[in-house]
C-alpha cells in the first residue's frame, strides 16, 4: 500500500515573480495548496475537509531559482496521519532539477476550531490510495488528424 500522492504541472506566471525576475518564495506555498486541493478532489473528500486544515508547521528548502514561464512539477504525497494531523512531503521540480523540498503539517479541525480526529475511512484512503491521476499541462501541439 502506498500513501496518496499527486503530481501537478504548472508554469511560473508573472504574478509569481518578484522585482528580481525570479519567482517569489511565497508562490511555492500556493502550489502546495493547489496540489492538496487536487489530491482531495481525486479522493472524493474535498467538500468535507476543505477549509478545515489550517497549517501548523511549514518548512522548505529552496534549491534553485525559477523564472517566468518555467514549467514545474509539484509532487505532493501524504507522509503520515496523526490523530488530527496530516503531514505532506512536497517537491517542486523543473525537469529533473529540484527547486523546493518541503514538509507541511496541517491539523483537521471542527467548526469550533478544535482539533478533530481523522475518520478511519479517510485515514485508510490517505495512507493507501497510492498515486492519483496527475494534472498535466497540454503540450500545446495540435496534430493534423486528417
Amino acid at each position: 500500500m502506498a500513501s496518496a500522492s499527486i503530481v501537478l504541472q504548472r508554469r511560473i506566471e508573472w504574478s509569481d515573480t518578484d522585482a528580481s525576475g525570479h519567482w517569489h518564495n511565497t508562490a511555492a506555498f500556493r502550489m502546495f495548496e493547489w496540489a492538496e486541493t487536487a489530491l482531495f478532489d481525486r479522493l472524493g473528500i474535498l467538500e468535507d475537509v476543505y477549509g478545515r486544515l489550517p497549517r501548523v508547521h511549514v518548512s522548505a528548502d529552496f534549491k534553485s531559482l525559477l523564472h517566468h514561464r518555467d514549467l514545474v512539477e509539484i509532487h505532493l504525497s501524504v507522509d503520515a496521519i496523526g490523530h488530527s494531523s496530516i503531514t505532506y512531503e512536497i517537491q517542486i521540480l523543473r525537469g529533473d532539477e529540484p527547486s523546493v523540498d518541503a514538509r507541511v503539517v496541517a491539523a483537521l479541525v471542527g467548526a469550533d476550531g478544535a482539533p478533530e480526529p481523522w475518520p478511519e475511512a479517510y485515514r485508510a484512503l490517505l495512507l493507501g490510495a497510492g498515486p492519483q491521476v496527475p494534472e498535466l499541462l497540454s503540450s500545446g501541439i495540435v496534430e493534423d488528424l486528417s
